[in-house]
Order: structure tokens, then sequence, then C-alpha cells
């Protein structure tokens, strides 16, 4: 792994701090003089790191006021929201975000998938359903989670759009996470079995409407779920 540069590590430390909550929203962060002073490095490297965080639009400039933290909503790294996310604190919203963010990008790729996908990557799907049943009867949450995302990973790739694994691939810690959270209830294990044969069978005859409202319907279920026994509870 290459060794972070000096800019990188000022700016990780400032985004740690803005992810813990010590610079909220729209508040001032320290100037050049103060950071350099406090890593110890020259104000062109700060000046550099602050540049990085505002060309992610994590930070902006005011001219004449100072460097003002923007609202999560407004960055544009998904690496540094998904940090963010999954290292702050609990959020409802951006639960029921994420099960929206898939909704919209699974059910094209389930649609898609369902004309391009291999016998053998249906056999490998079978394969991780079986094997989460296996989990669901030993209360394995672990081994469970760990099919559950290998048999979207295998429709995601088998959509045959490199863009979709693409914009995957930095949510797949967050979607472990979370799948481990909701995973720990036997109710929605039993119920993403059934959606999850719903979902290999329409692909396995290759209809790709069925194939789309099998996953529509996956999603529901894991919203339902998520606001019956996860949401509900804290």
């Amino acid at each position: 792994m290459a060794r972070k540069s000096l800019t990188d590590m000022v700016a990780d430390d400032l985004l740690d701090r803005i992810v813990a909550g010590e610079f909220t929203p729209d508040s001032l962060v320290p100037g050049e003089l103060e950071l350099s002073a406090q890593h110890e490095v020259s104000r062109m490297t700060v000046r550099e790191a602050m540049k990085t965080l505002v060309a992610q639009r994590i930070l902006r400039v005011e001219r004449g006021r100072g460097t003002f933290v923007n609202p999560l909503g407004s960055w544009g790294s998904l690496n540094a929201v998904l940090r963010a996310v999954s290292e702050g604190e609990d959020d409802a919203a951006v639960a029921v975000q994420l099960i929206e963010l898939r909704r919209m990008l699974e059910t094209g790729a389930c649609e898609l998938a369902a004309t391009r996908i291999s016998d053998d990557d249906l056999a490998r799907m079978a394969d991780q359903v079986a094997l989460m049943k296996a989990a669901h009867e030993a209360a394995d949450v672990p081994a469970f989670v760990d099919s559950d995302l290998a048999f979207h990973d295998i429709i995601l790739q088998a959509s045959g759009n490199i863009f979709v694994a693409v914009l995957f691939e930095p949510l797949h810690r967050i979607l472990e996470n979370r799948r481990a959270e909701t995973s720990r209830v036997p109710q929605i294990q039993a119920n993403a079995i059934v959606m999850h044969e719903a979902i290999l069978k329409a692909l396995t005859v290759r209809q790709p409407e069925m194939a789309r409202v099998a996953m529509d319907n996956h999603m529901t279920q894991t919203m339902d779920d998520l606001k019956s026994y996860v949401l509900r509870s804290q």
C-alpha cells in the first residue's frame, strides 16, 4: 500500500474531525496557520489539503470570511459520504435512503441480468440461497450476510453494465454493516430467503419484467422489515 503524503494525512485528519462532529455543517474550520502548527507541517501542505477537501465539496471557501464545512448532502465524494455515514451516529434516514438507492439501481440491474445471466451464474446464486437457508437454521448471522451480499453481487456482475458494479463497490462496507444489523432478526432472514428465491426463479426463466418486479418486491419487503423490526425498536 502506498504511503500517504503529508497533504493526504492532513486532509484525512480534518475529515475525521468533521465526521466526529468537531466541525459541524456551516461551521468555520481553523486557518492555515493554526492547522500547520497542529500538524507540524508547512502552510503550503495545509493549503493543498484544504484544496483537496474543497474540490470534494466537503469544504467551501468564502472570500473574506474563511473556510466552512458544507452539509453532508452537498459533498461530492461518495467515499467521504460513506465514511461519514458508517462512522457517525446511526441515522434512520440514512438507512431508508440506502434502500431507496438500492431500489433504483438493483431493480434495473436485475432486469438487465435476466437476458444476460449465464447458467453458471444461476447455479452460483442457487448455492448462495442454500447457504442462506443453512445460516438461517444455524443462527449464523455473518454467514447469512456473506451469502446475501454474494447473491446480489452476482446479479450486479451479470447485468453486464460495468458502471453498476463500479457504483456499488464503495457501498460494500456500509451494506455489510446494515445487513448485519437487520439480519440479526430471524423473521427478516426468513423474508429475505423467500424474496431471493423469487428473484432466482425470475432470472432462471429469463423474464426481464418478472425479474424487475421480483427485485422491487424484495426492496419493498426490505424497507417494511427495516421499519417494523429495526427502526421501531430504536
